[in-house]
Formats: structure tokens, C-alpha cells, sequence
């Protein structure tokens, strides 16, 4: 490493306070997702906050992490540091049961993945970044890691200010996901354990839906998982496929270890022939080990990896993602729960279109037929929340009682075929509901 190199990385090293001292009054900040959310910086930057020292300080992101809702959005210090939130995850769902009739504790930016990079930059005008990134290479780059996402395009905005987070356990990721070290406003070194996400426990309801699903897709075929126990439901069933792929906006530690036992071999793609594409990644310290400097894994900004047409590239792409709700006409509603927002669209849309695009693509929609214990059908005559994904684009449906095909299908063939994938409990009324709305001949 060059002596210029390192004199360019020490006259950046600052402390936390130094470097949130950075970050001025009125300022829009993006927030890396999950296990990119700066620890030291987040806390400096509350503490300046209640120091009288910070405010009207925006903060857009999607799904920070614990760290944040203890630091910057302690319920006591919203009104200065303000959560802009495009994924609603735990913290923001803990403010919104404080918020009063006429307060938004935590408001939100519906948007799809592959758009927040224009949304931030062009629309919200964001002027800094703060994230955690990989030690300094011999080049005088930082990787993002975990998290390039959004974050590059934020990165390359002329004139933002990158403030970073150096971090020795943060993996040194291959792919277009590096920054110089020449680029970079300030660093502050904090070497702690990465955010780790334990896998959800699986129910006997997600492995059936995961049988079913795996079922689906075909030896060679092109994953792409959403986040949760139904995604890892599907890596768990997929363990004696052959020549899979992956090109997917989340790694996922389900994804990785189908690269492990040989599984995934990027083999048939298309595009990126023999490497797993991803634009972030969340889980546990085998999955960030699994990414550090591996020839077979790379992460690229999500403009890229979620833009339906690149997904369309390659062949048979196989797209799972959850939802909380399912109309008889086949549009979900996988954002909204009890009149609130409960996380978002995130990159749902991208690749149902992506997938469905794709010669020979899937696009899957699961979830469990019931929610609130068994209380509460899943399929619905009508939505009680946004259209995350529209009824012209569902494509199949799953649920543990099988498959529904809605391409090709009437309104009246759409609800007949949902009610037959409906939970038994709720089947009749459903029927009565649909020859309600005429969708159902007497």
C-alpha cells in the first residue's frame, strides 16, 4: 500500500463526534439497511441531539436496525432527528404505536427497490451517506459489504458527504461495490460484530408451502428469495436440485448454502455466468464469511440487480416473495397490517415483472392461507391495504393447500381458483362473498 494511499486514509480518521459534528443542521441522510447501520455513528449523532447540538436532520433509509431505534430515533428525539423511511421493519413499528391521532411518528416514501437510488438522489436530494464499510484495500478502496444497494448511488452523488464506518468484520465484497478512499469525507474505525439476523423458526405450514414451491422450479433455473421463514422454507426444500442460480436483491443464508452443497453453480445463467448476483445481504457470520473476497458472489447497486430488464436476461428465473394479503382478483397487498404500514413493497414488484419477463420465469407469491392464529383468512374478497402487486401482474399463488395459476384466467376463474387454495375453515364464506360480487355463477 502506498505511503500516498495511507496519508489520504489518516487524514480522514476522526471520531464519532468529529465526524457527526460533520453533518449539519437541515441535512438529508441516507442510512445503509441492516447490518450496514453505523453503531458509533447513529449514537454520536443522538448524542449531539439531546446535547441540543442536531436538529431537523432527516434520515432516509429502509429497515435500520435495532441500534437505530436505541440512538437517533429514540421516541424522544424524533422531532429532530427524523426517520424517512422507505421499509418499515421493528423500530418503526414500535414508534408507530406511540404516535397519537394527528402525529407521524415515522413517516414513509412508498417506492420500489430498484427506484430509491433516483428517489434519494434525484427526488429527496439527499447530501450524505452514512455506513459501515470494509478496511482499506491496497488500492485505497473500501468495500460496502453487505449493503450496496442504495448506497453507492448515494456514494457517487457529486459533492455528498460519505462519512463511514470502518469496520473489520464488515466482508471486503467483489462486484461494483467499492469506494476510494479519495471520495471519502471522514472514517471512523469501530470494529464490533456485525448486526446478525437468526433465521425465523419454520412452521410445518412454511415447509409444506416451501415442498410445494421447490416443486416449481426446474434444475438450472435462476433464484430469487425475499426475506423470512417462506424464502428459507424454499432453500431448505431446493437441497437435491442441480445447475440453480442465483441473481437476487438479498443474500440470504439459505442462498449461500445452497452454493456450499454444490446446488447453486451459476452454471446456465444467462448473465454473470458462475457467480451468485446480490445487492445485499443480511444474516449470520457464516453468511458474511461466505461473501468476504469470494469469487462466486458479488454485489452490484440495486439499479442494476433489480431492474426487471436485467433480471429478464437470463433464462427460467424463479421469483419468491411473501405477501399478507390476496384479493379474488389476484392483486396483493404485502405491506399493510391492521390499517398501518407494516414493512413495504420493497423489491417485490422488480422481480415479479423480472421473472415473469424471463424466458421460461416464474414469479411466486406465497403465504400461510390464515394470519392472527387462524383467525383471519389471507385470501380476501377485498384488500385493506395498497396494492403492492397489481392483479395484471401475479402469476402464481401458493399457500400450504397448493397452487393457483392466475395468468390466462377470468376474474371469475381467479376467485374460483384462490377459494380452492383458501384454508377449509374459510372456503364457504368466501364462496358466499364471491357470488356476492357476481364473480361466481349460482
Amino acid at each position: 500500500m502506498s505511503e500516498s494511499v495511507n496519508a489520504l486514509y489518516r487524514a480522514r480518521l476522526a471520531t464519532a463526534a468529529q465526524a457527526a459534528a460533520l453533518i449539519p443542521n437541515g441535512a438529508k441522510v441516507a442510512m445503509s439497511i441492516g447490518a450496514g447501520t453505523p453503531p458509533a455513528l447513529v449514537t454520536a449523532l443522538a448524542e449531539r441531539a439531546r446535547a441540543g447540538e442536531a436538529r431537523d436532520i432527516r434520515f432516509y433509509y429502509m429497515l435500520c436496525a435495532a441500534v437505530a431505534g436505541r440512538t437517533i430515533f429514540d421516541p424522544d428525539l424524533v422531532d429532530r432527528l427524523i426517520p424517512m423511511s422507505y421499509f418499515h421493519g421493528g423500530v418503526e413499528r414500535a414508534l408507530d404505536k406511540l404516535r397519537g391521532p394527528d402525529q407521524h411518528l415515522v413517516d414513509f416514501i412508498p417506492s420500489h427497490f430498484s427506484q430509491i437510488p433516483r428517489s434519494m438522489v434525484e427526488h429527496v436530494g439527499v447530501d450524505t451517506l452514512i455506513t459501515i464499510v470494509s478496511p482499506m484495500d491496497e488500492e485505497g478502496y473500501v468495500s460496502l459489504g453487505t449493503n450496496t444497494d442504495y448506497a453507492m448511488a448515494v456514494a457517487r452523488k457529486p459533492g455528498a458527504r460519505l462519512i463511514f464506518e470502518v469496520n473489520a468484520h464488515m466482508p471486503r465484497v467483489r462486484g461494483d461495490c467499492r469506494v476510494h478512499i479519495s471520495d471519502i469525507t471522514a472514517l471512523v474505525e469501530n470494529d464490533q460484530p456485525l448486526l446478525a439476523a437468526p433465521p425465523a423458526p419454520l412452521s410445518d405450514v412454511d415447509i409444506r408451502i416451501g415442498e410445494i414451491i421447490a416443486g416449481l422450479v426446474e434444475d438450472g433455473a435462476c433464484l430469487q428469495m425475499g426475506i423470512g421463514a417462506l424464502p428459507d422454507a424454499v432453500c431448505a426444500g431446493l437441497h437435491n436440485h442441480r445447475n440453480l442460480g442465483i441473481h437476487t436483491e438479498l443474500m440470504t443464508p439459505g442462498l449461500a448454502e445452497l452454493v456450499r452443497r454444490g446446488v447453486v453453480d451459476n452454471s446456465r445463467k444467462q448473465t454473470h455466468v458462475g457467480t451468485s448476483i446480490f445487492t445485499f445481504a443480511l444474516g449470520d457470520r457464516a453468511l458474511y464469511d461466505f461473501i468476504d473476497d469470494n469469487p462466486q458472489a458479488e454485489a452490484y447497486p440495486v439499479e442494476y440487480v433489480n431492474n426487471p430488464a436485467v433480471i429478464a436476461r437470463n433464462d427460467r428465473v424463479v421469483s419468491v416473495n411473501a405477501t399478507t394479503q390476496i384479493d379474488f382478483h389476484g392483486a396483493c397487498n404485502s405491506e399493510y397490517v391492521g390499517g398501518r404500514q407494516f414493512s413495504a413493497s420493497g423489491g417485490q414488484v422488480d422481480f415479479v415483472r423480472g421473472a415473469y419477463m424471463s424466458n421460461g420465469g416464474k414469479s411466486i407469491i406465497a403465504c400461510h392461507s390464515t394470519a392472527a392464529k387462524g383467525t383471519i383468512s389471507r385470501i380476501t374478497p377485498t384488500l385493506t391495504g395498497p396494492v403492492t402487486t397489481g392483479r395484471n401482474e401475479t402469476h402464481l399463488v401458493v399457500t400450504e393447500y397448493g397452487m393457483a395459476d392466475m395468468k390466462g384466467k377470468t376474474l371469475s376463474e381467479r376467485a374460483k381458483a384462490l377459494i380452492a387454495i383458501a384454508h377449509p375453515d374459510f372456503r364457504e364464506e368466501l364462496e358466499r362473498e364471491a357470488h356476492a360480487m357476481q364473480l361466481l355463477a349460482r
